[in-house]
């Protein structure tokens, strides 16, 4: 009996051994978690905002236009005897191209001539007679009819001289003409006709077409947009046009690979095209090999000036406010997140060109935006983008190319 009761007791006892076990262990993971030490700042990589000298350029697209060219017609009527050139080659000013036949203007030379010959022939013996009529006439030997008669008949044969003459020079040009030649050096196309083709004076359709393709111009039109965008910055002194490559311009062909001569901005149209609200610039490039063709679409690389005062960030240290507005978070002094608002002028490359926002020595967060706020303290490294530099210490820093 007193056995049983002593293992009534026992298990008696075991709620309140298990409460102060319950209470051991929760004292216990108590002190633990408040001896806990305090998570680290989190870490991000920073750059330092600095200025720096920006080479502004704009791509715009354009298209190729021969220098010159020059629509061969005939200039009188024949039969084409001969052509004598090849098709797609090079020409040169002067070269004959077509042969017309000559047999016609010949005639009409030689005809011309003889009656030329007749004129000059009948000249002394009506220039002798008119000077003895002269001579009688003082003596009263001959009547002034007869004076007049032959004074007359000297200015015919001399005014018929000289219409012969004109009609000879006019069958020689008539010659000339059926030799058609080229009136510039370049290229030629296919020819619209064949041997034994009529030609008709001026046609309206072209025997051929030459053009000129060393150099080349490209037609490139720019939106009256930027090009107010651009007089403001003038203005306002954020860009320095007197640079010596300031008309230069790079060429960026159909597949995307970079033509190796640059070209010269000769002008800028003085009308807007009230269809697109746009200006045509004129560039002009060299083309010794013949690589860019009339016709072809190209992108230009055009030389706006240099900002002295450029700030450029990467582009991924910029996000958006839901409204679209792009902001970016720096580190200040106190290790402590801030946040700003920028404005942007243009995407250089990977990076944005930032026109107000930031200033020199601000430390802008580059990688780990996502894990901070503003007013979080934070542990800022250098960034490193994995780039090698490209200038030598001390060297401005000038991206080659930009777009919008």
């Amino acid at each position: 009996m007193q056995h049983n009761d002593r293992i009534l007791n026992a298990f008696a006892q075991w709620p309140k051994v298990l409460i102060a076990l319950s209470c051991g262990l929760f004292l216990t993971a108590c002190n633990r978690q408040a001896q806990a030490p305090p998570p680290p700042p989190p870490e991000v990589a920073t750059v330092t905002v600095a200025r720096q000298r920006v080479e502004l350029t704009t791509e715009l697209p354009g298209r190729t236009s021969p220098f010159r060219i020059a629509e061969i017609r005939p200039q009188v009527n024949g039969l084409i005897q001969k052509r004598l050139f090849t098709e797609g080659s090079d020409v040169q000013a002067g070269q004959v191209l077509y042969q017309i036949d000559p047999a016609p203007f010949k005639a009409a030379l030689d005809n011309a001539q003889a009656a030329l010959d007749r004129a000059e022939a009948s000249l002394p013996a009506l220039q002798s007679k008119a000077d003895r009529y002269k001579e009688a006439l003082a003596d009263k030997s001959v009547a002034q009819q007869d004076f007049d008669d032959a004074n007359a008949a000297l200015k015919q044969a001399v005014a018929d001289m000289a219409y012969y003459q004109a009609m000879v020079e006019t069958a020689r040009i008539n010659l000339d003409y059926t030799r058609v030649v080229s009136p510039i050096s370049g290229r030629i196309g296919r020819s619209a006709v064949t041997d034994g083709a009529i030609a008709t004076a001026y046609q309206p359709a072209a025997l051929a077409a030459i053009q000129q393709l060393d150099p080349i111009y490209v037609d490139v039109p720019q939106s009256t947009t930027e090009l107010l965008r651009l007089q403001r910055r003038l203005e306002e002194k954020r860009m320095n046009p007197n640079e010596t490559n300031a008309n230069q311009v790079d060429l960026i062909l159909e597949d995307n690979t970079k033509y190796p001569l640059e070209g010269t901005l000769q002008f800028r149209d003085v009308s807007v095209d009230p269809t697109t609200g746009s200006v045509i610039l004129r560039m002009v490039f060299p083309n010794p090999n013949g690589v860019l063709l009339p016709g072809m679409f190209v992108r230009t690389v055009v030389k706006e000036g240099v900002n002295e005062q450029g700030i450029l960030i990467p582009q991924q240290a910029v996000s958006r406010d839901p409204k679209g507005n792009p902001l970016a978070l720096i580190v200040n002094a106190s290790g402590v997140v801030e946040q700003r608002m920028l404005t942007l002028d243009r995407a250089i490359g990977n990076q944005w060109l930032v026109t107000s926002g930031l200033l020199p020595g601000d430390r802008l967060i580059a990688e780990g935006m996502q894990k901070v706020q503003p007013g979080v303290p934070v542990t800022a490294v250098p960034f490193d983008d994995g780039r090698k530099p490209e200038t030598k210490p001390g060297d401005a820093a000038q991206p080659a190319s930009t777009s919008h």
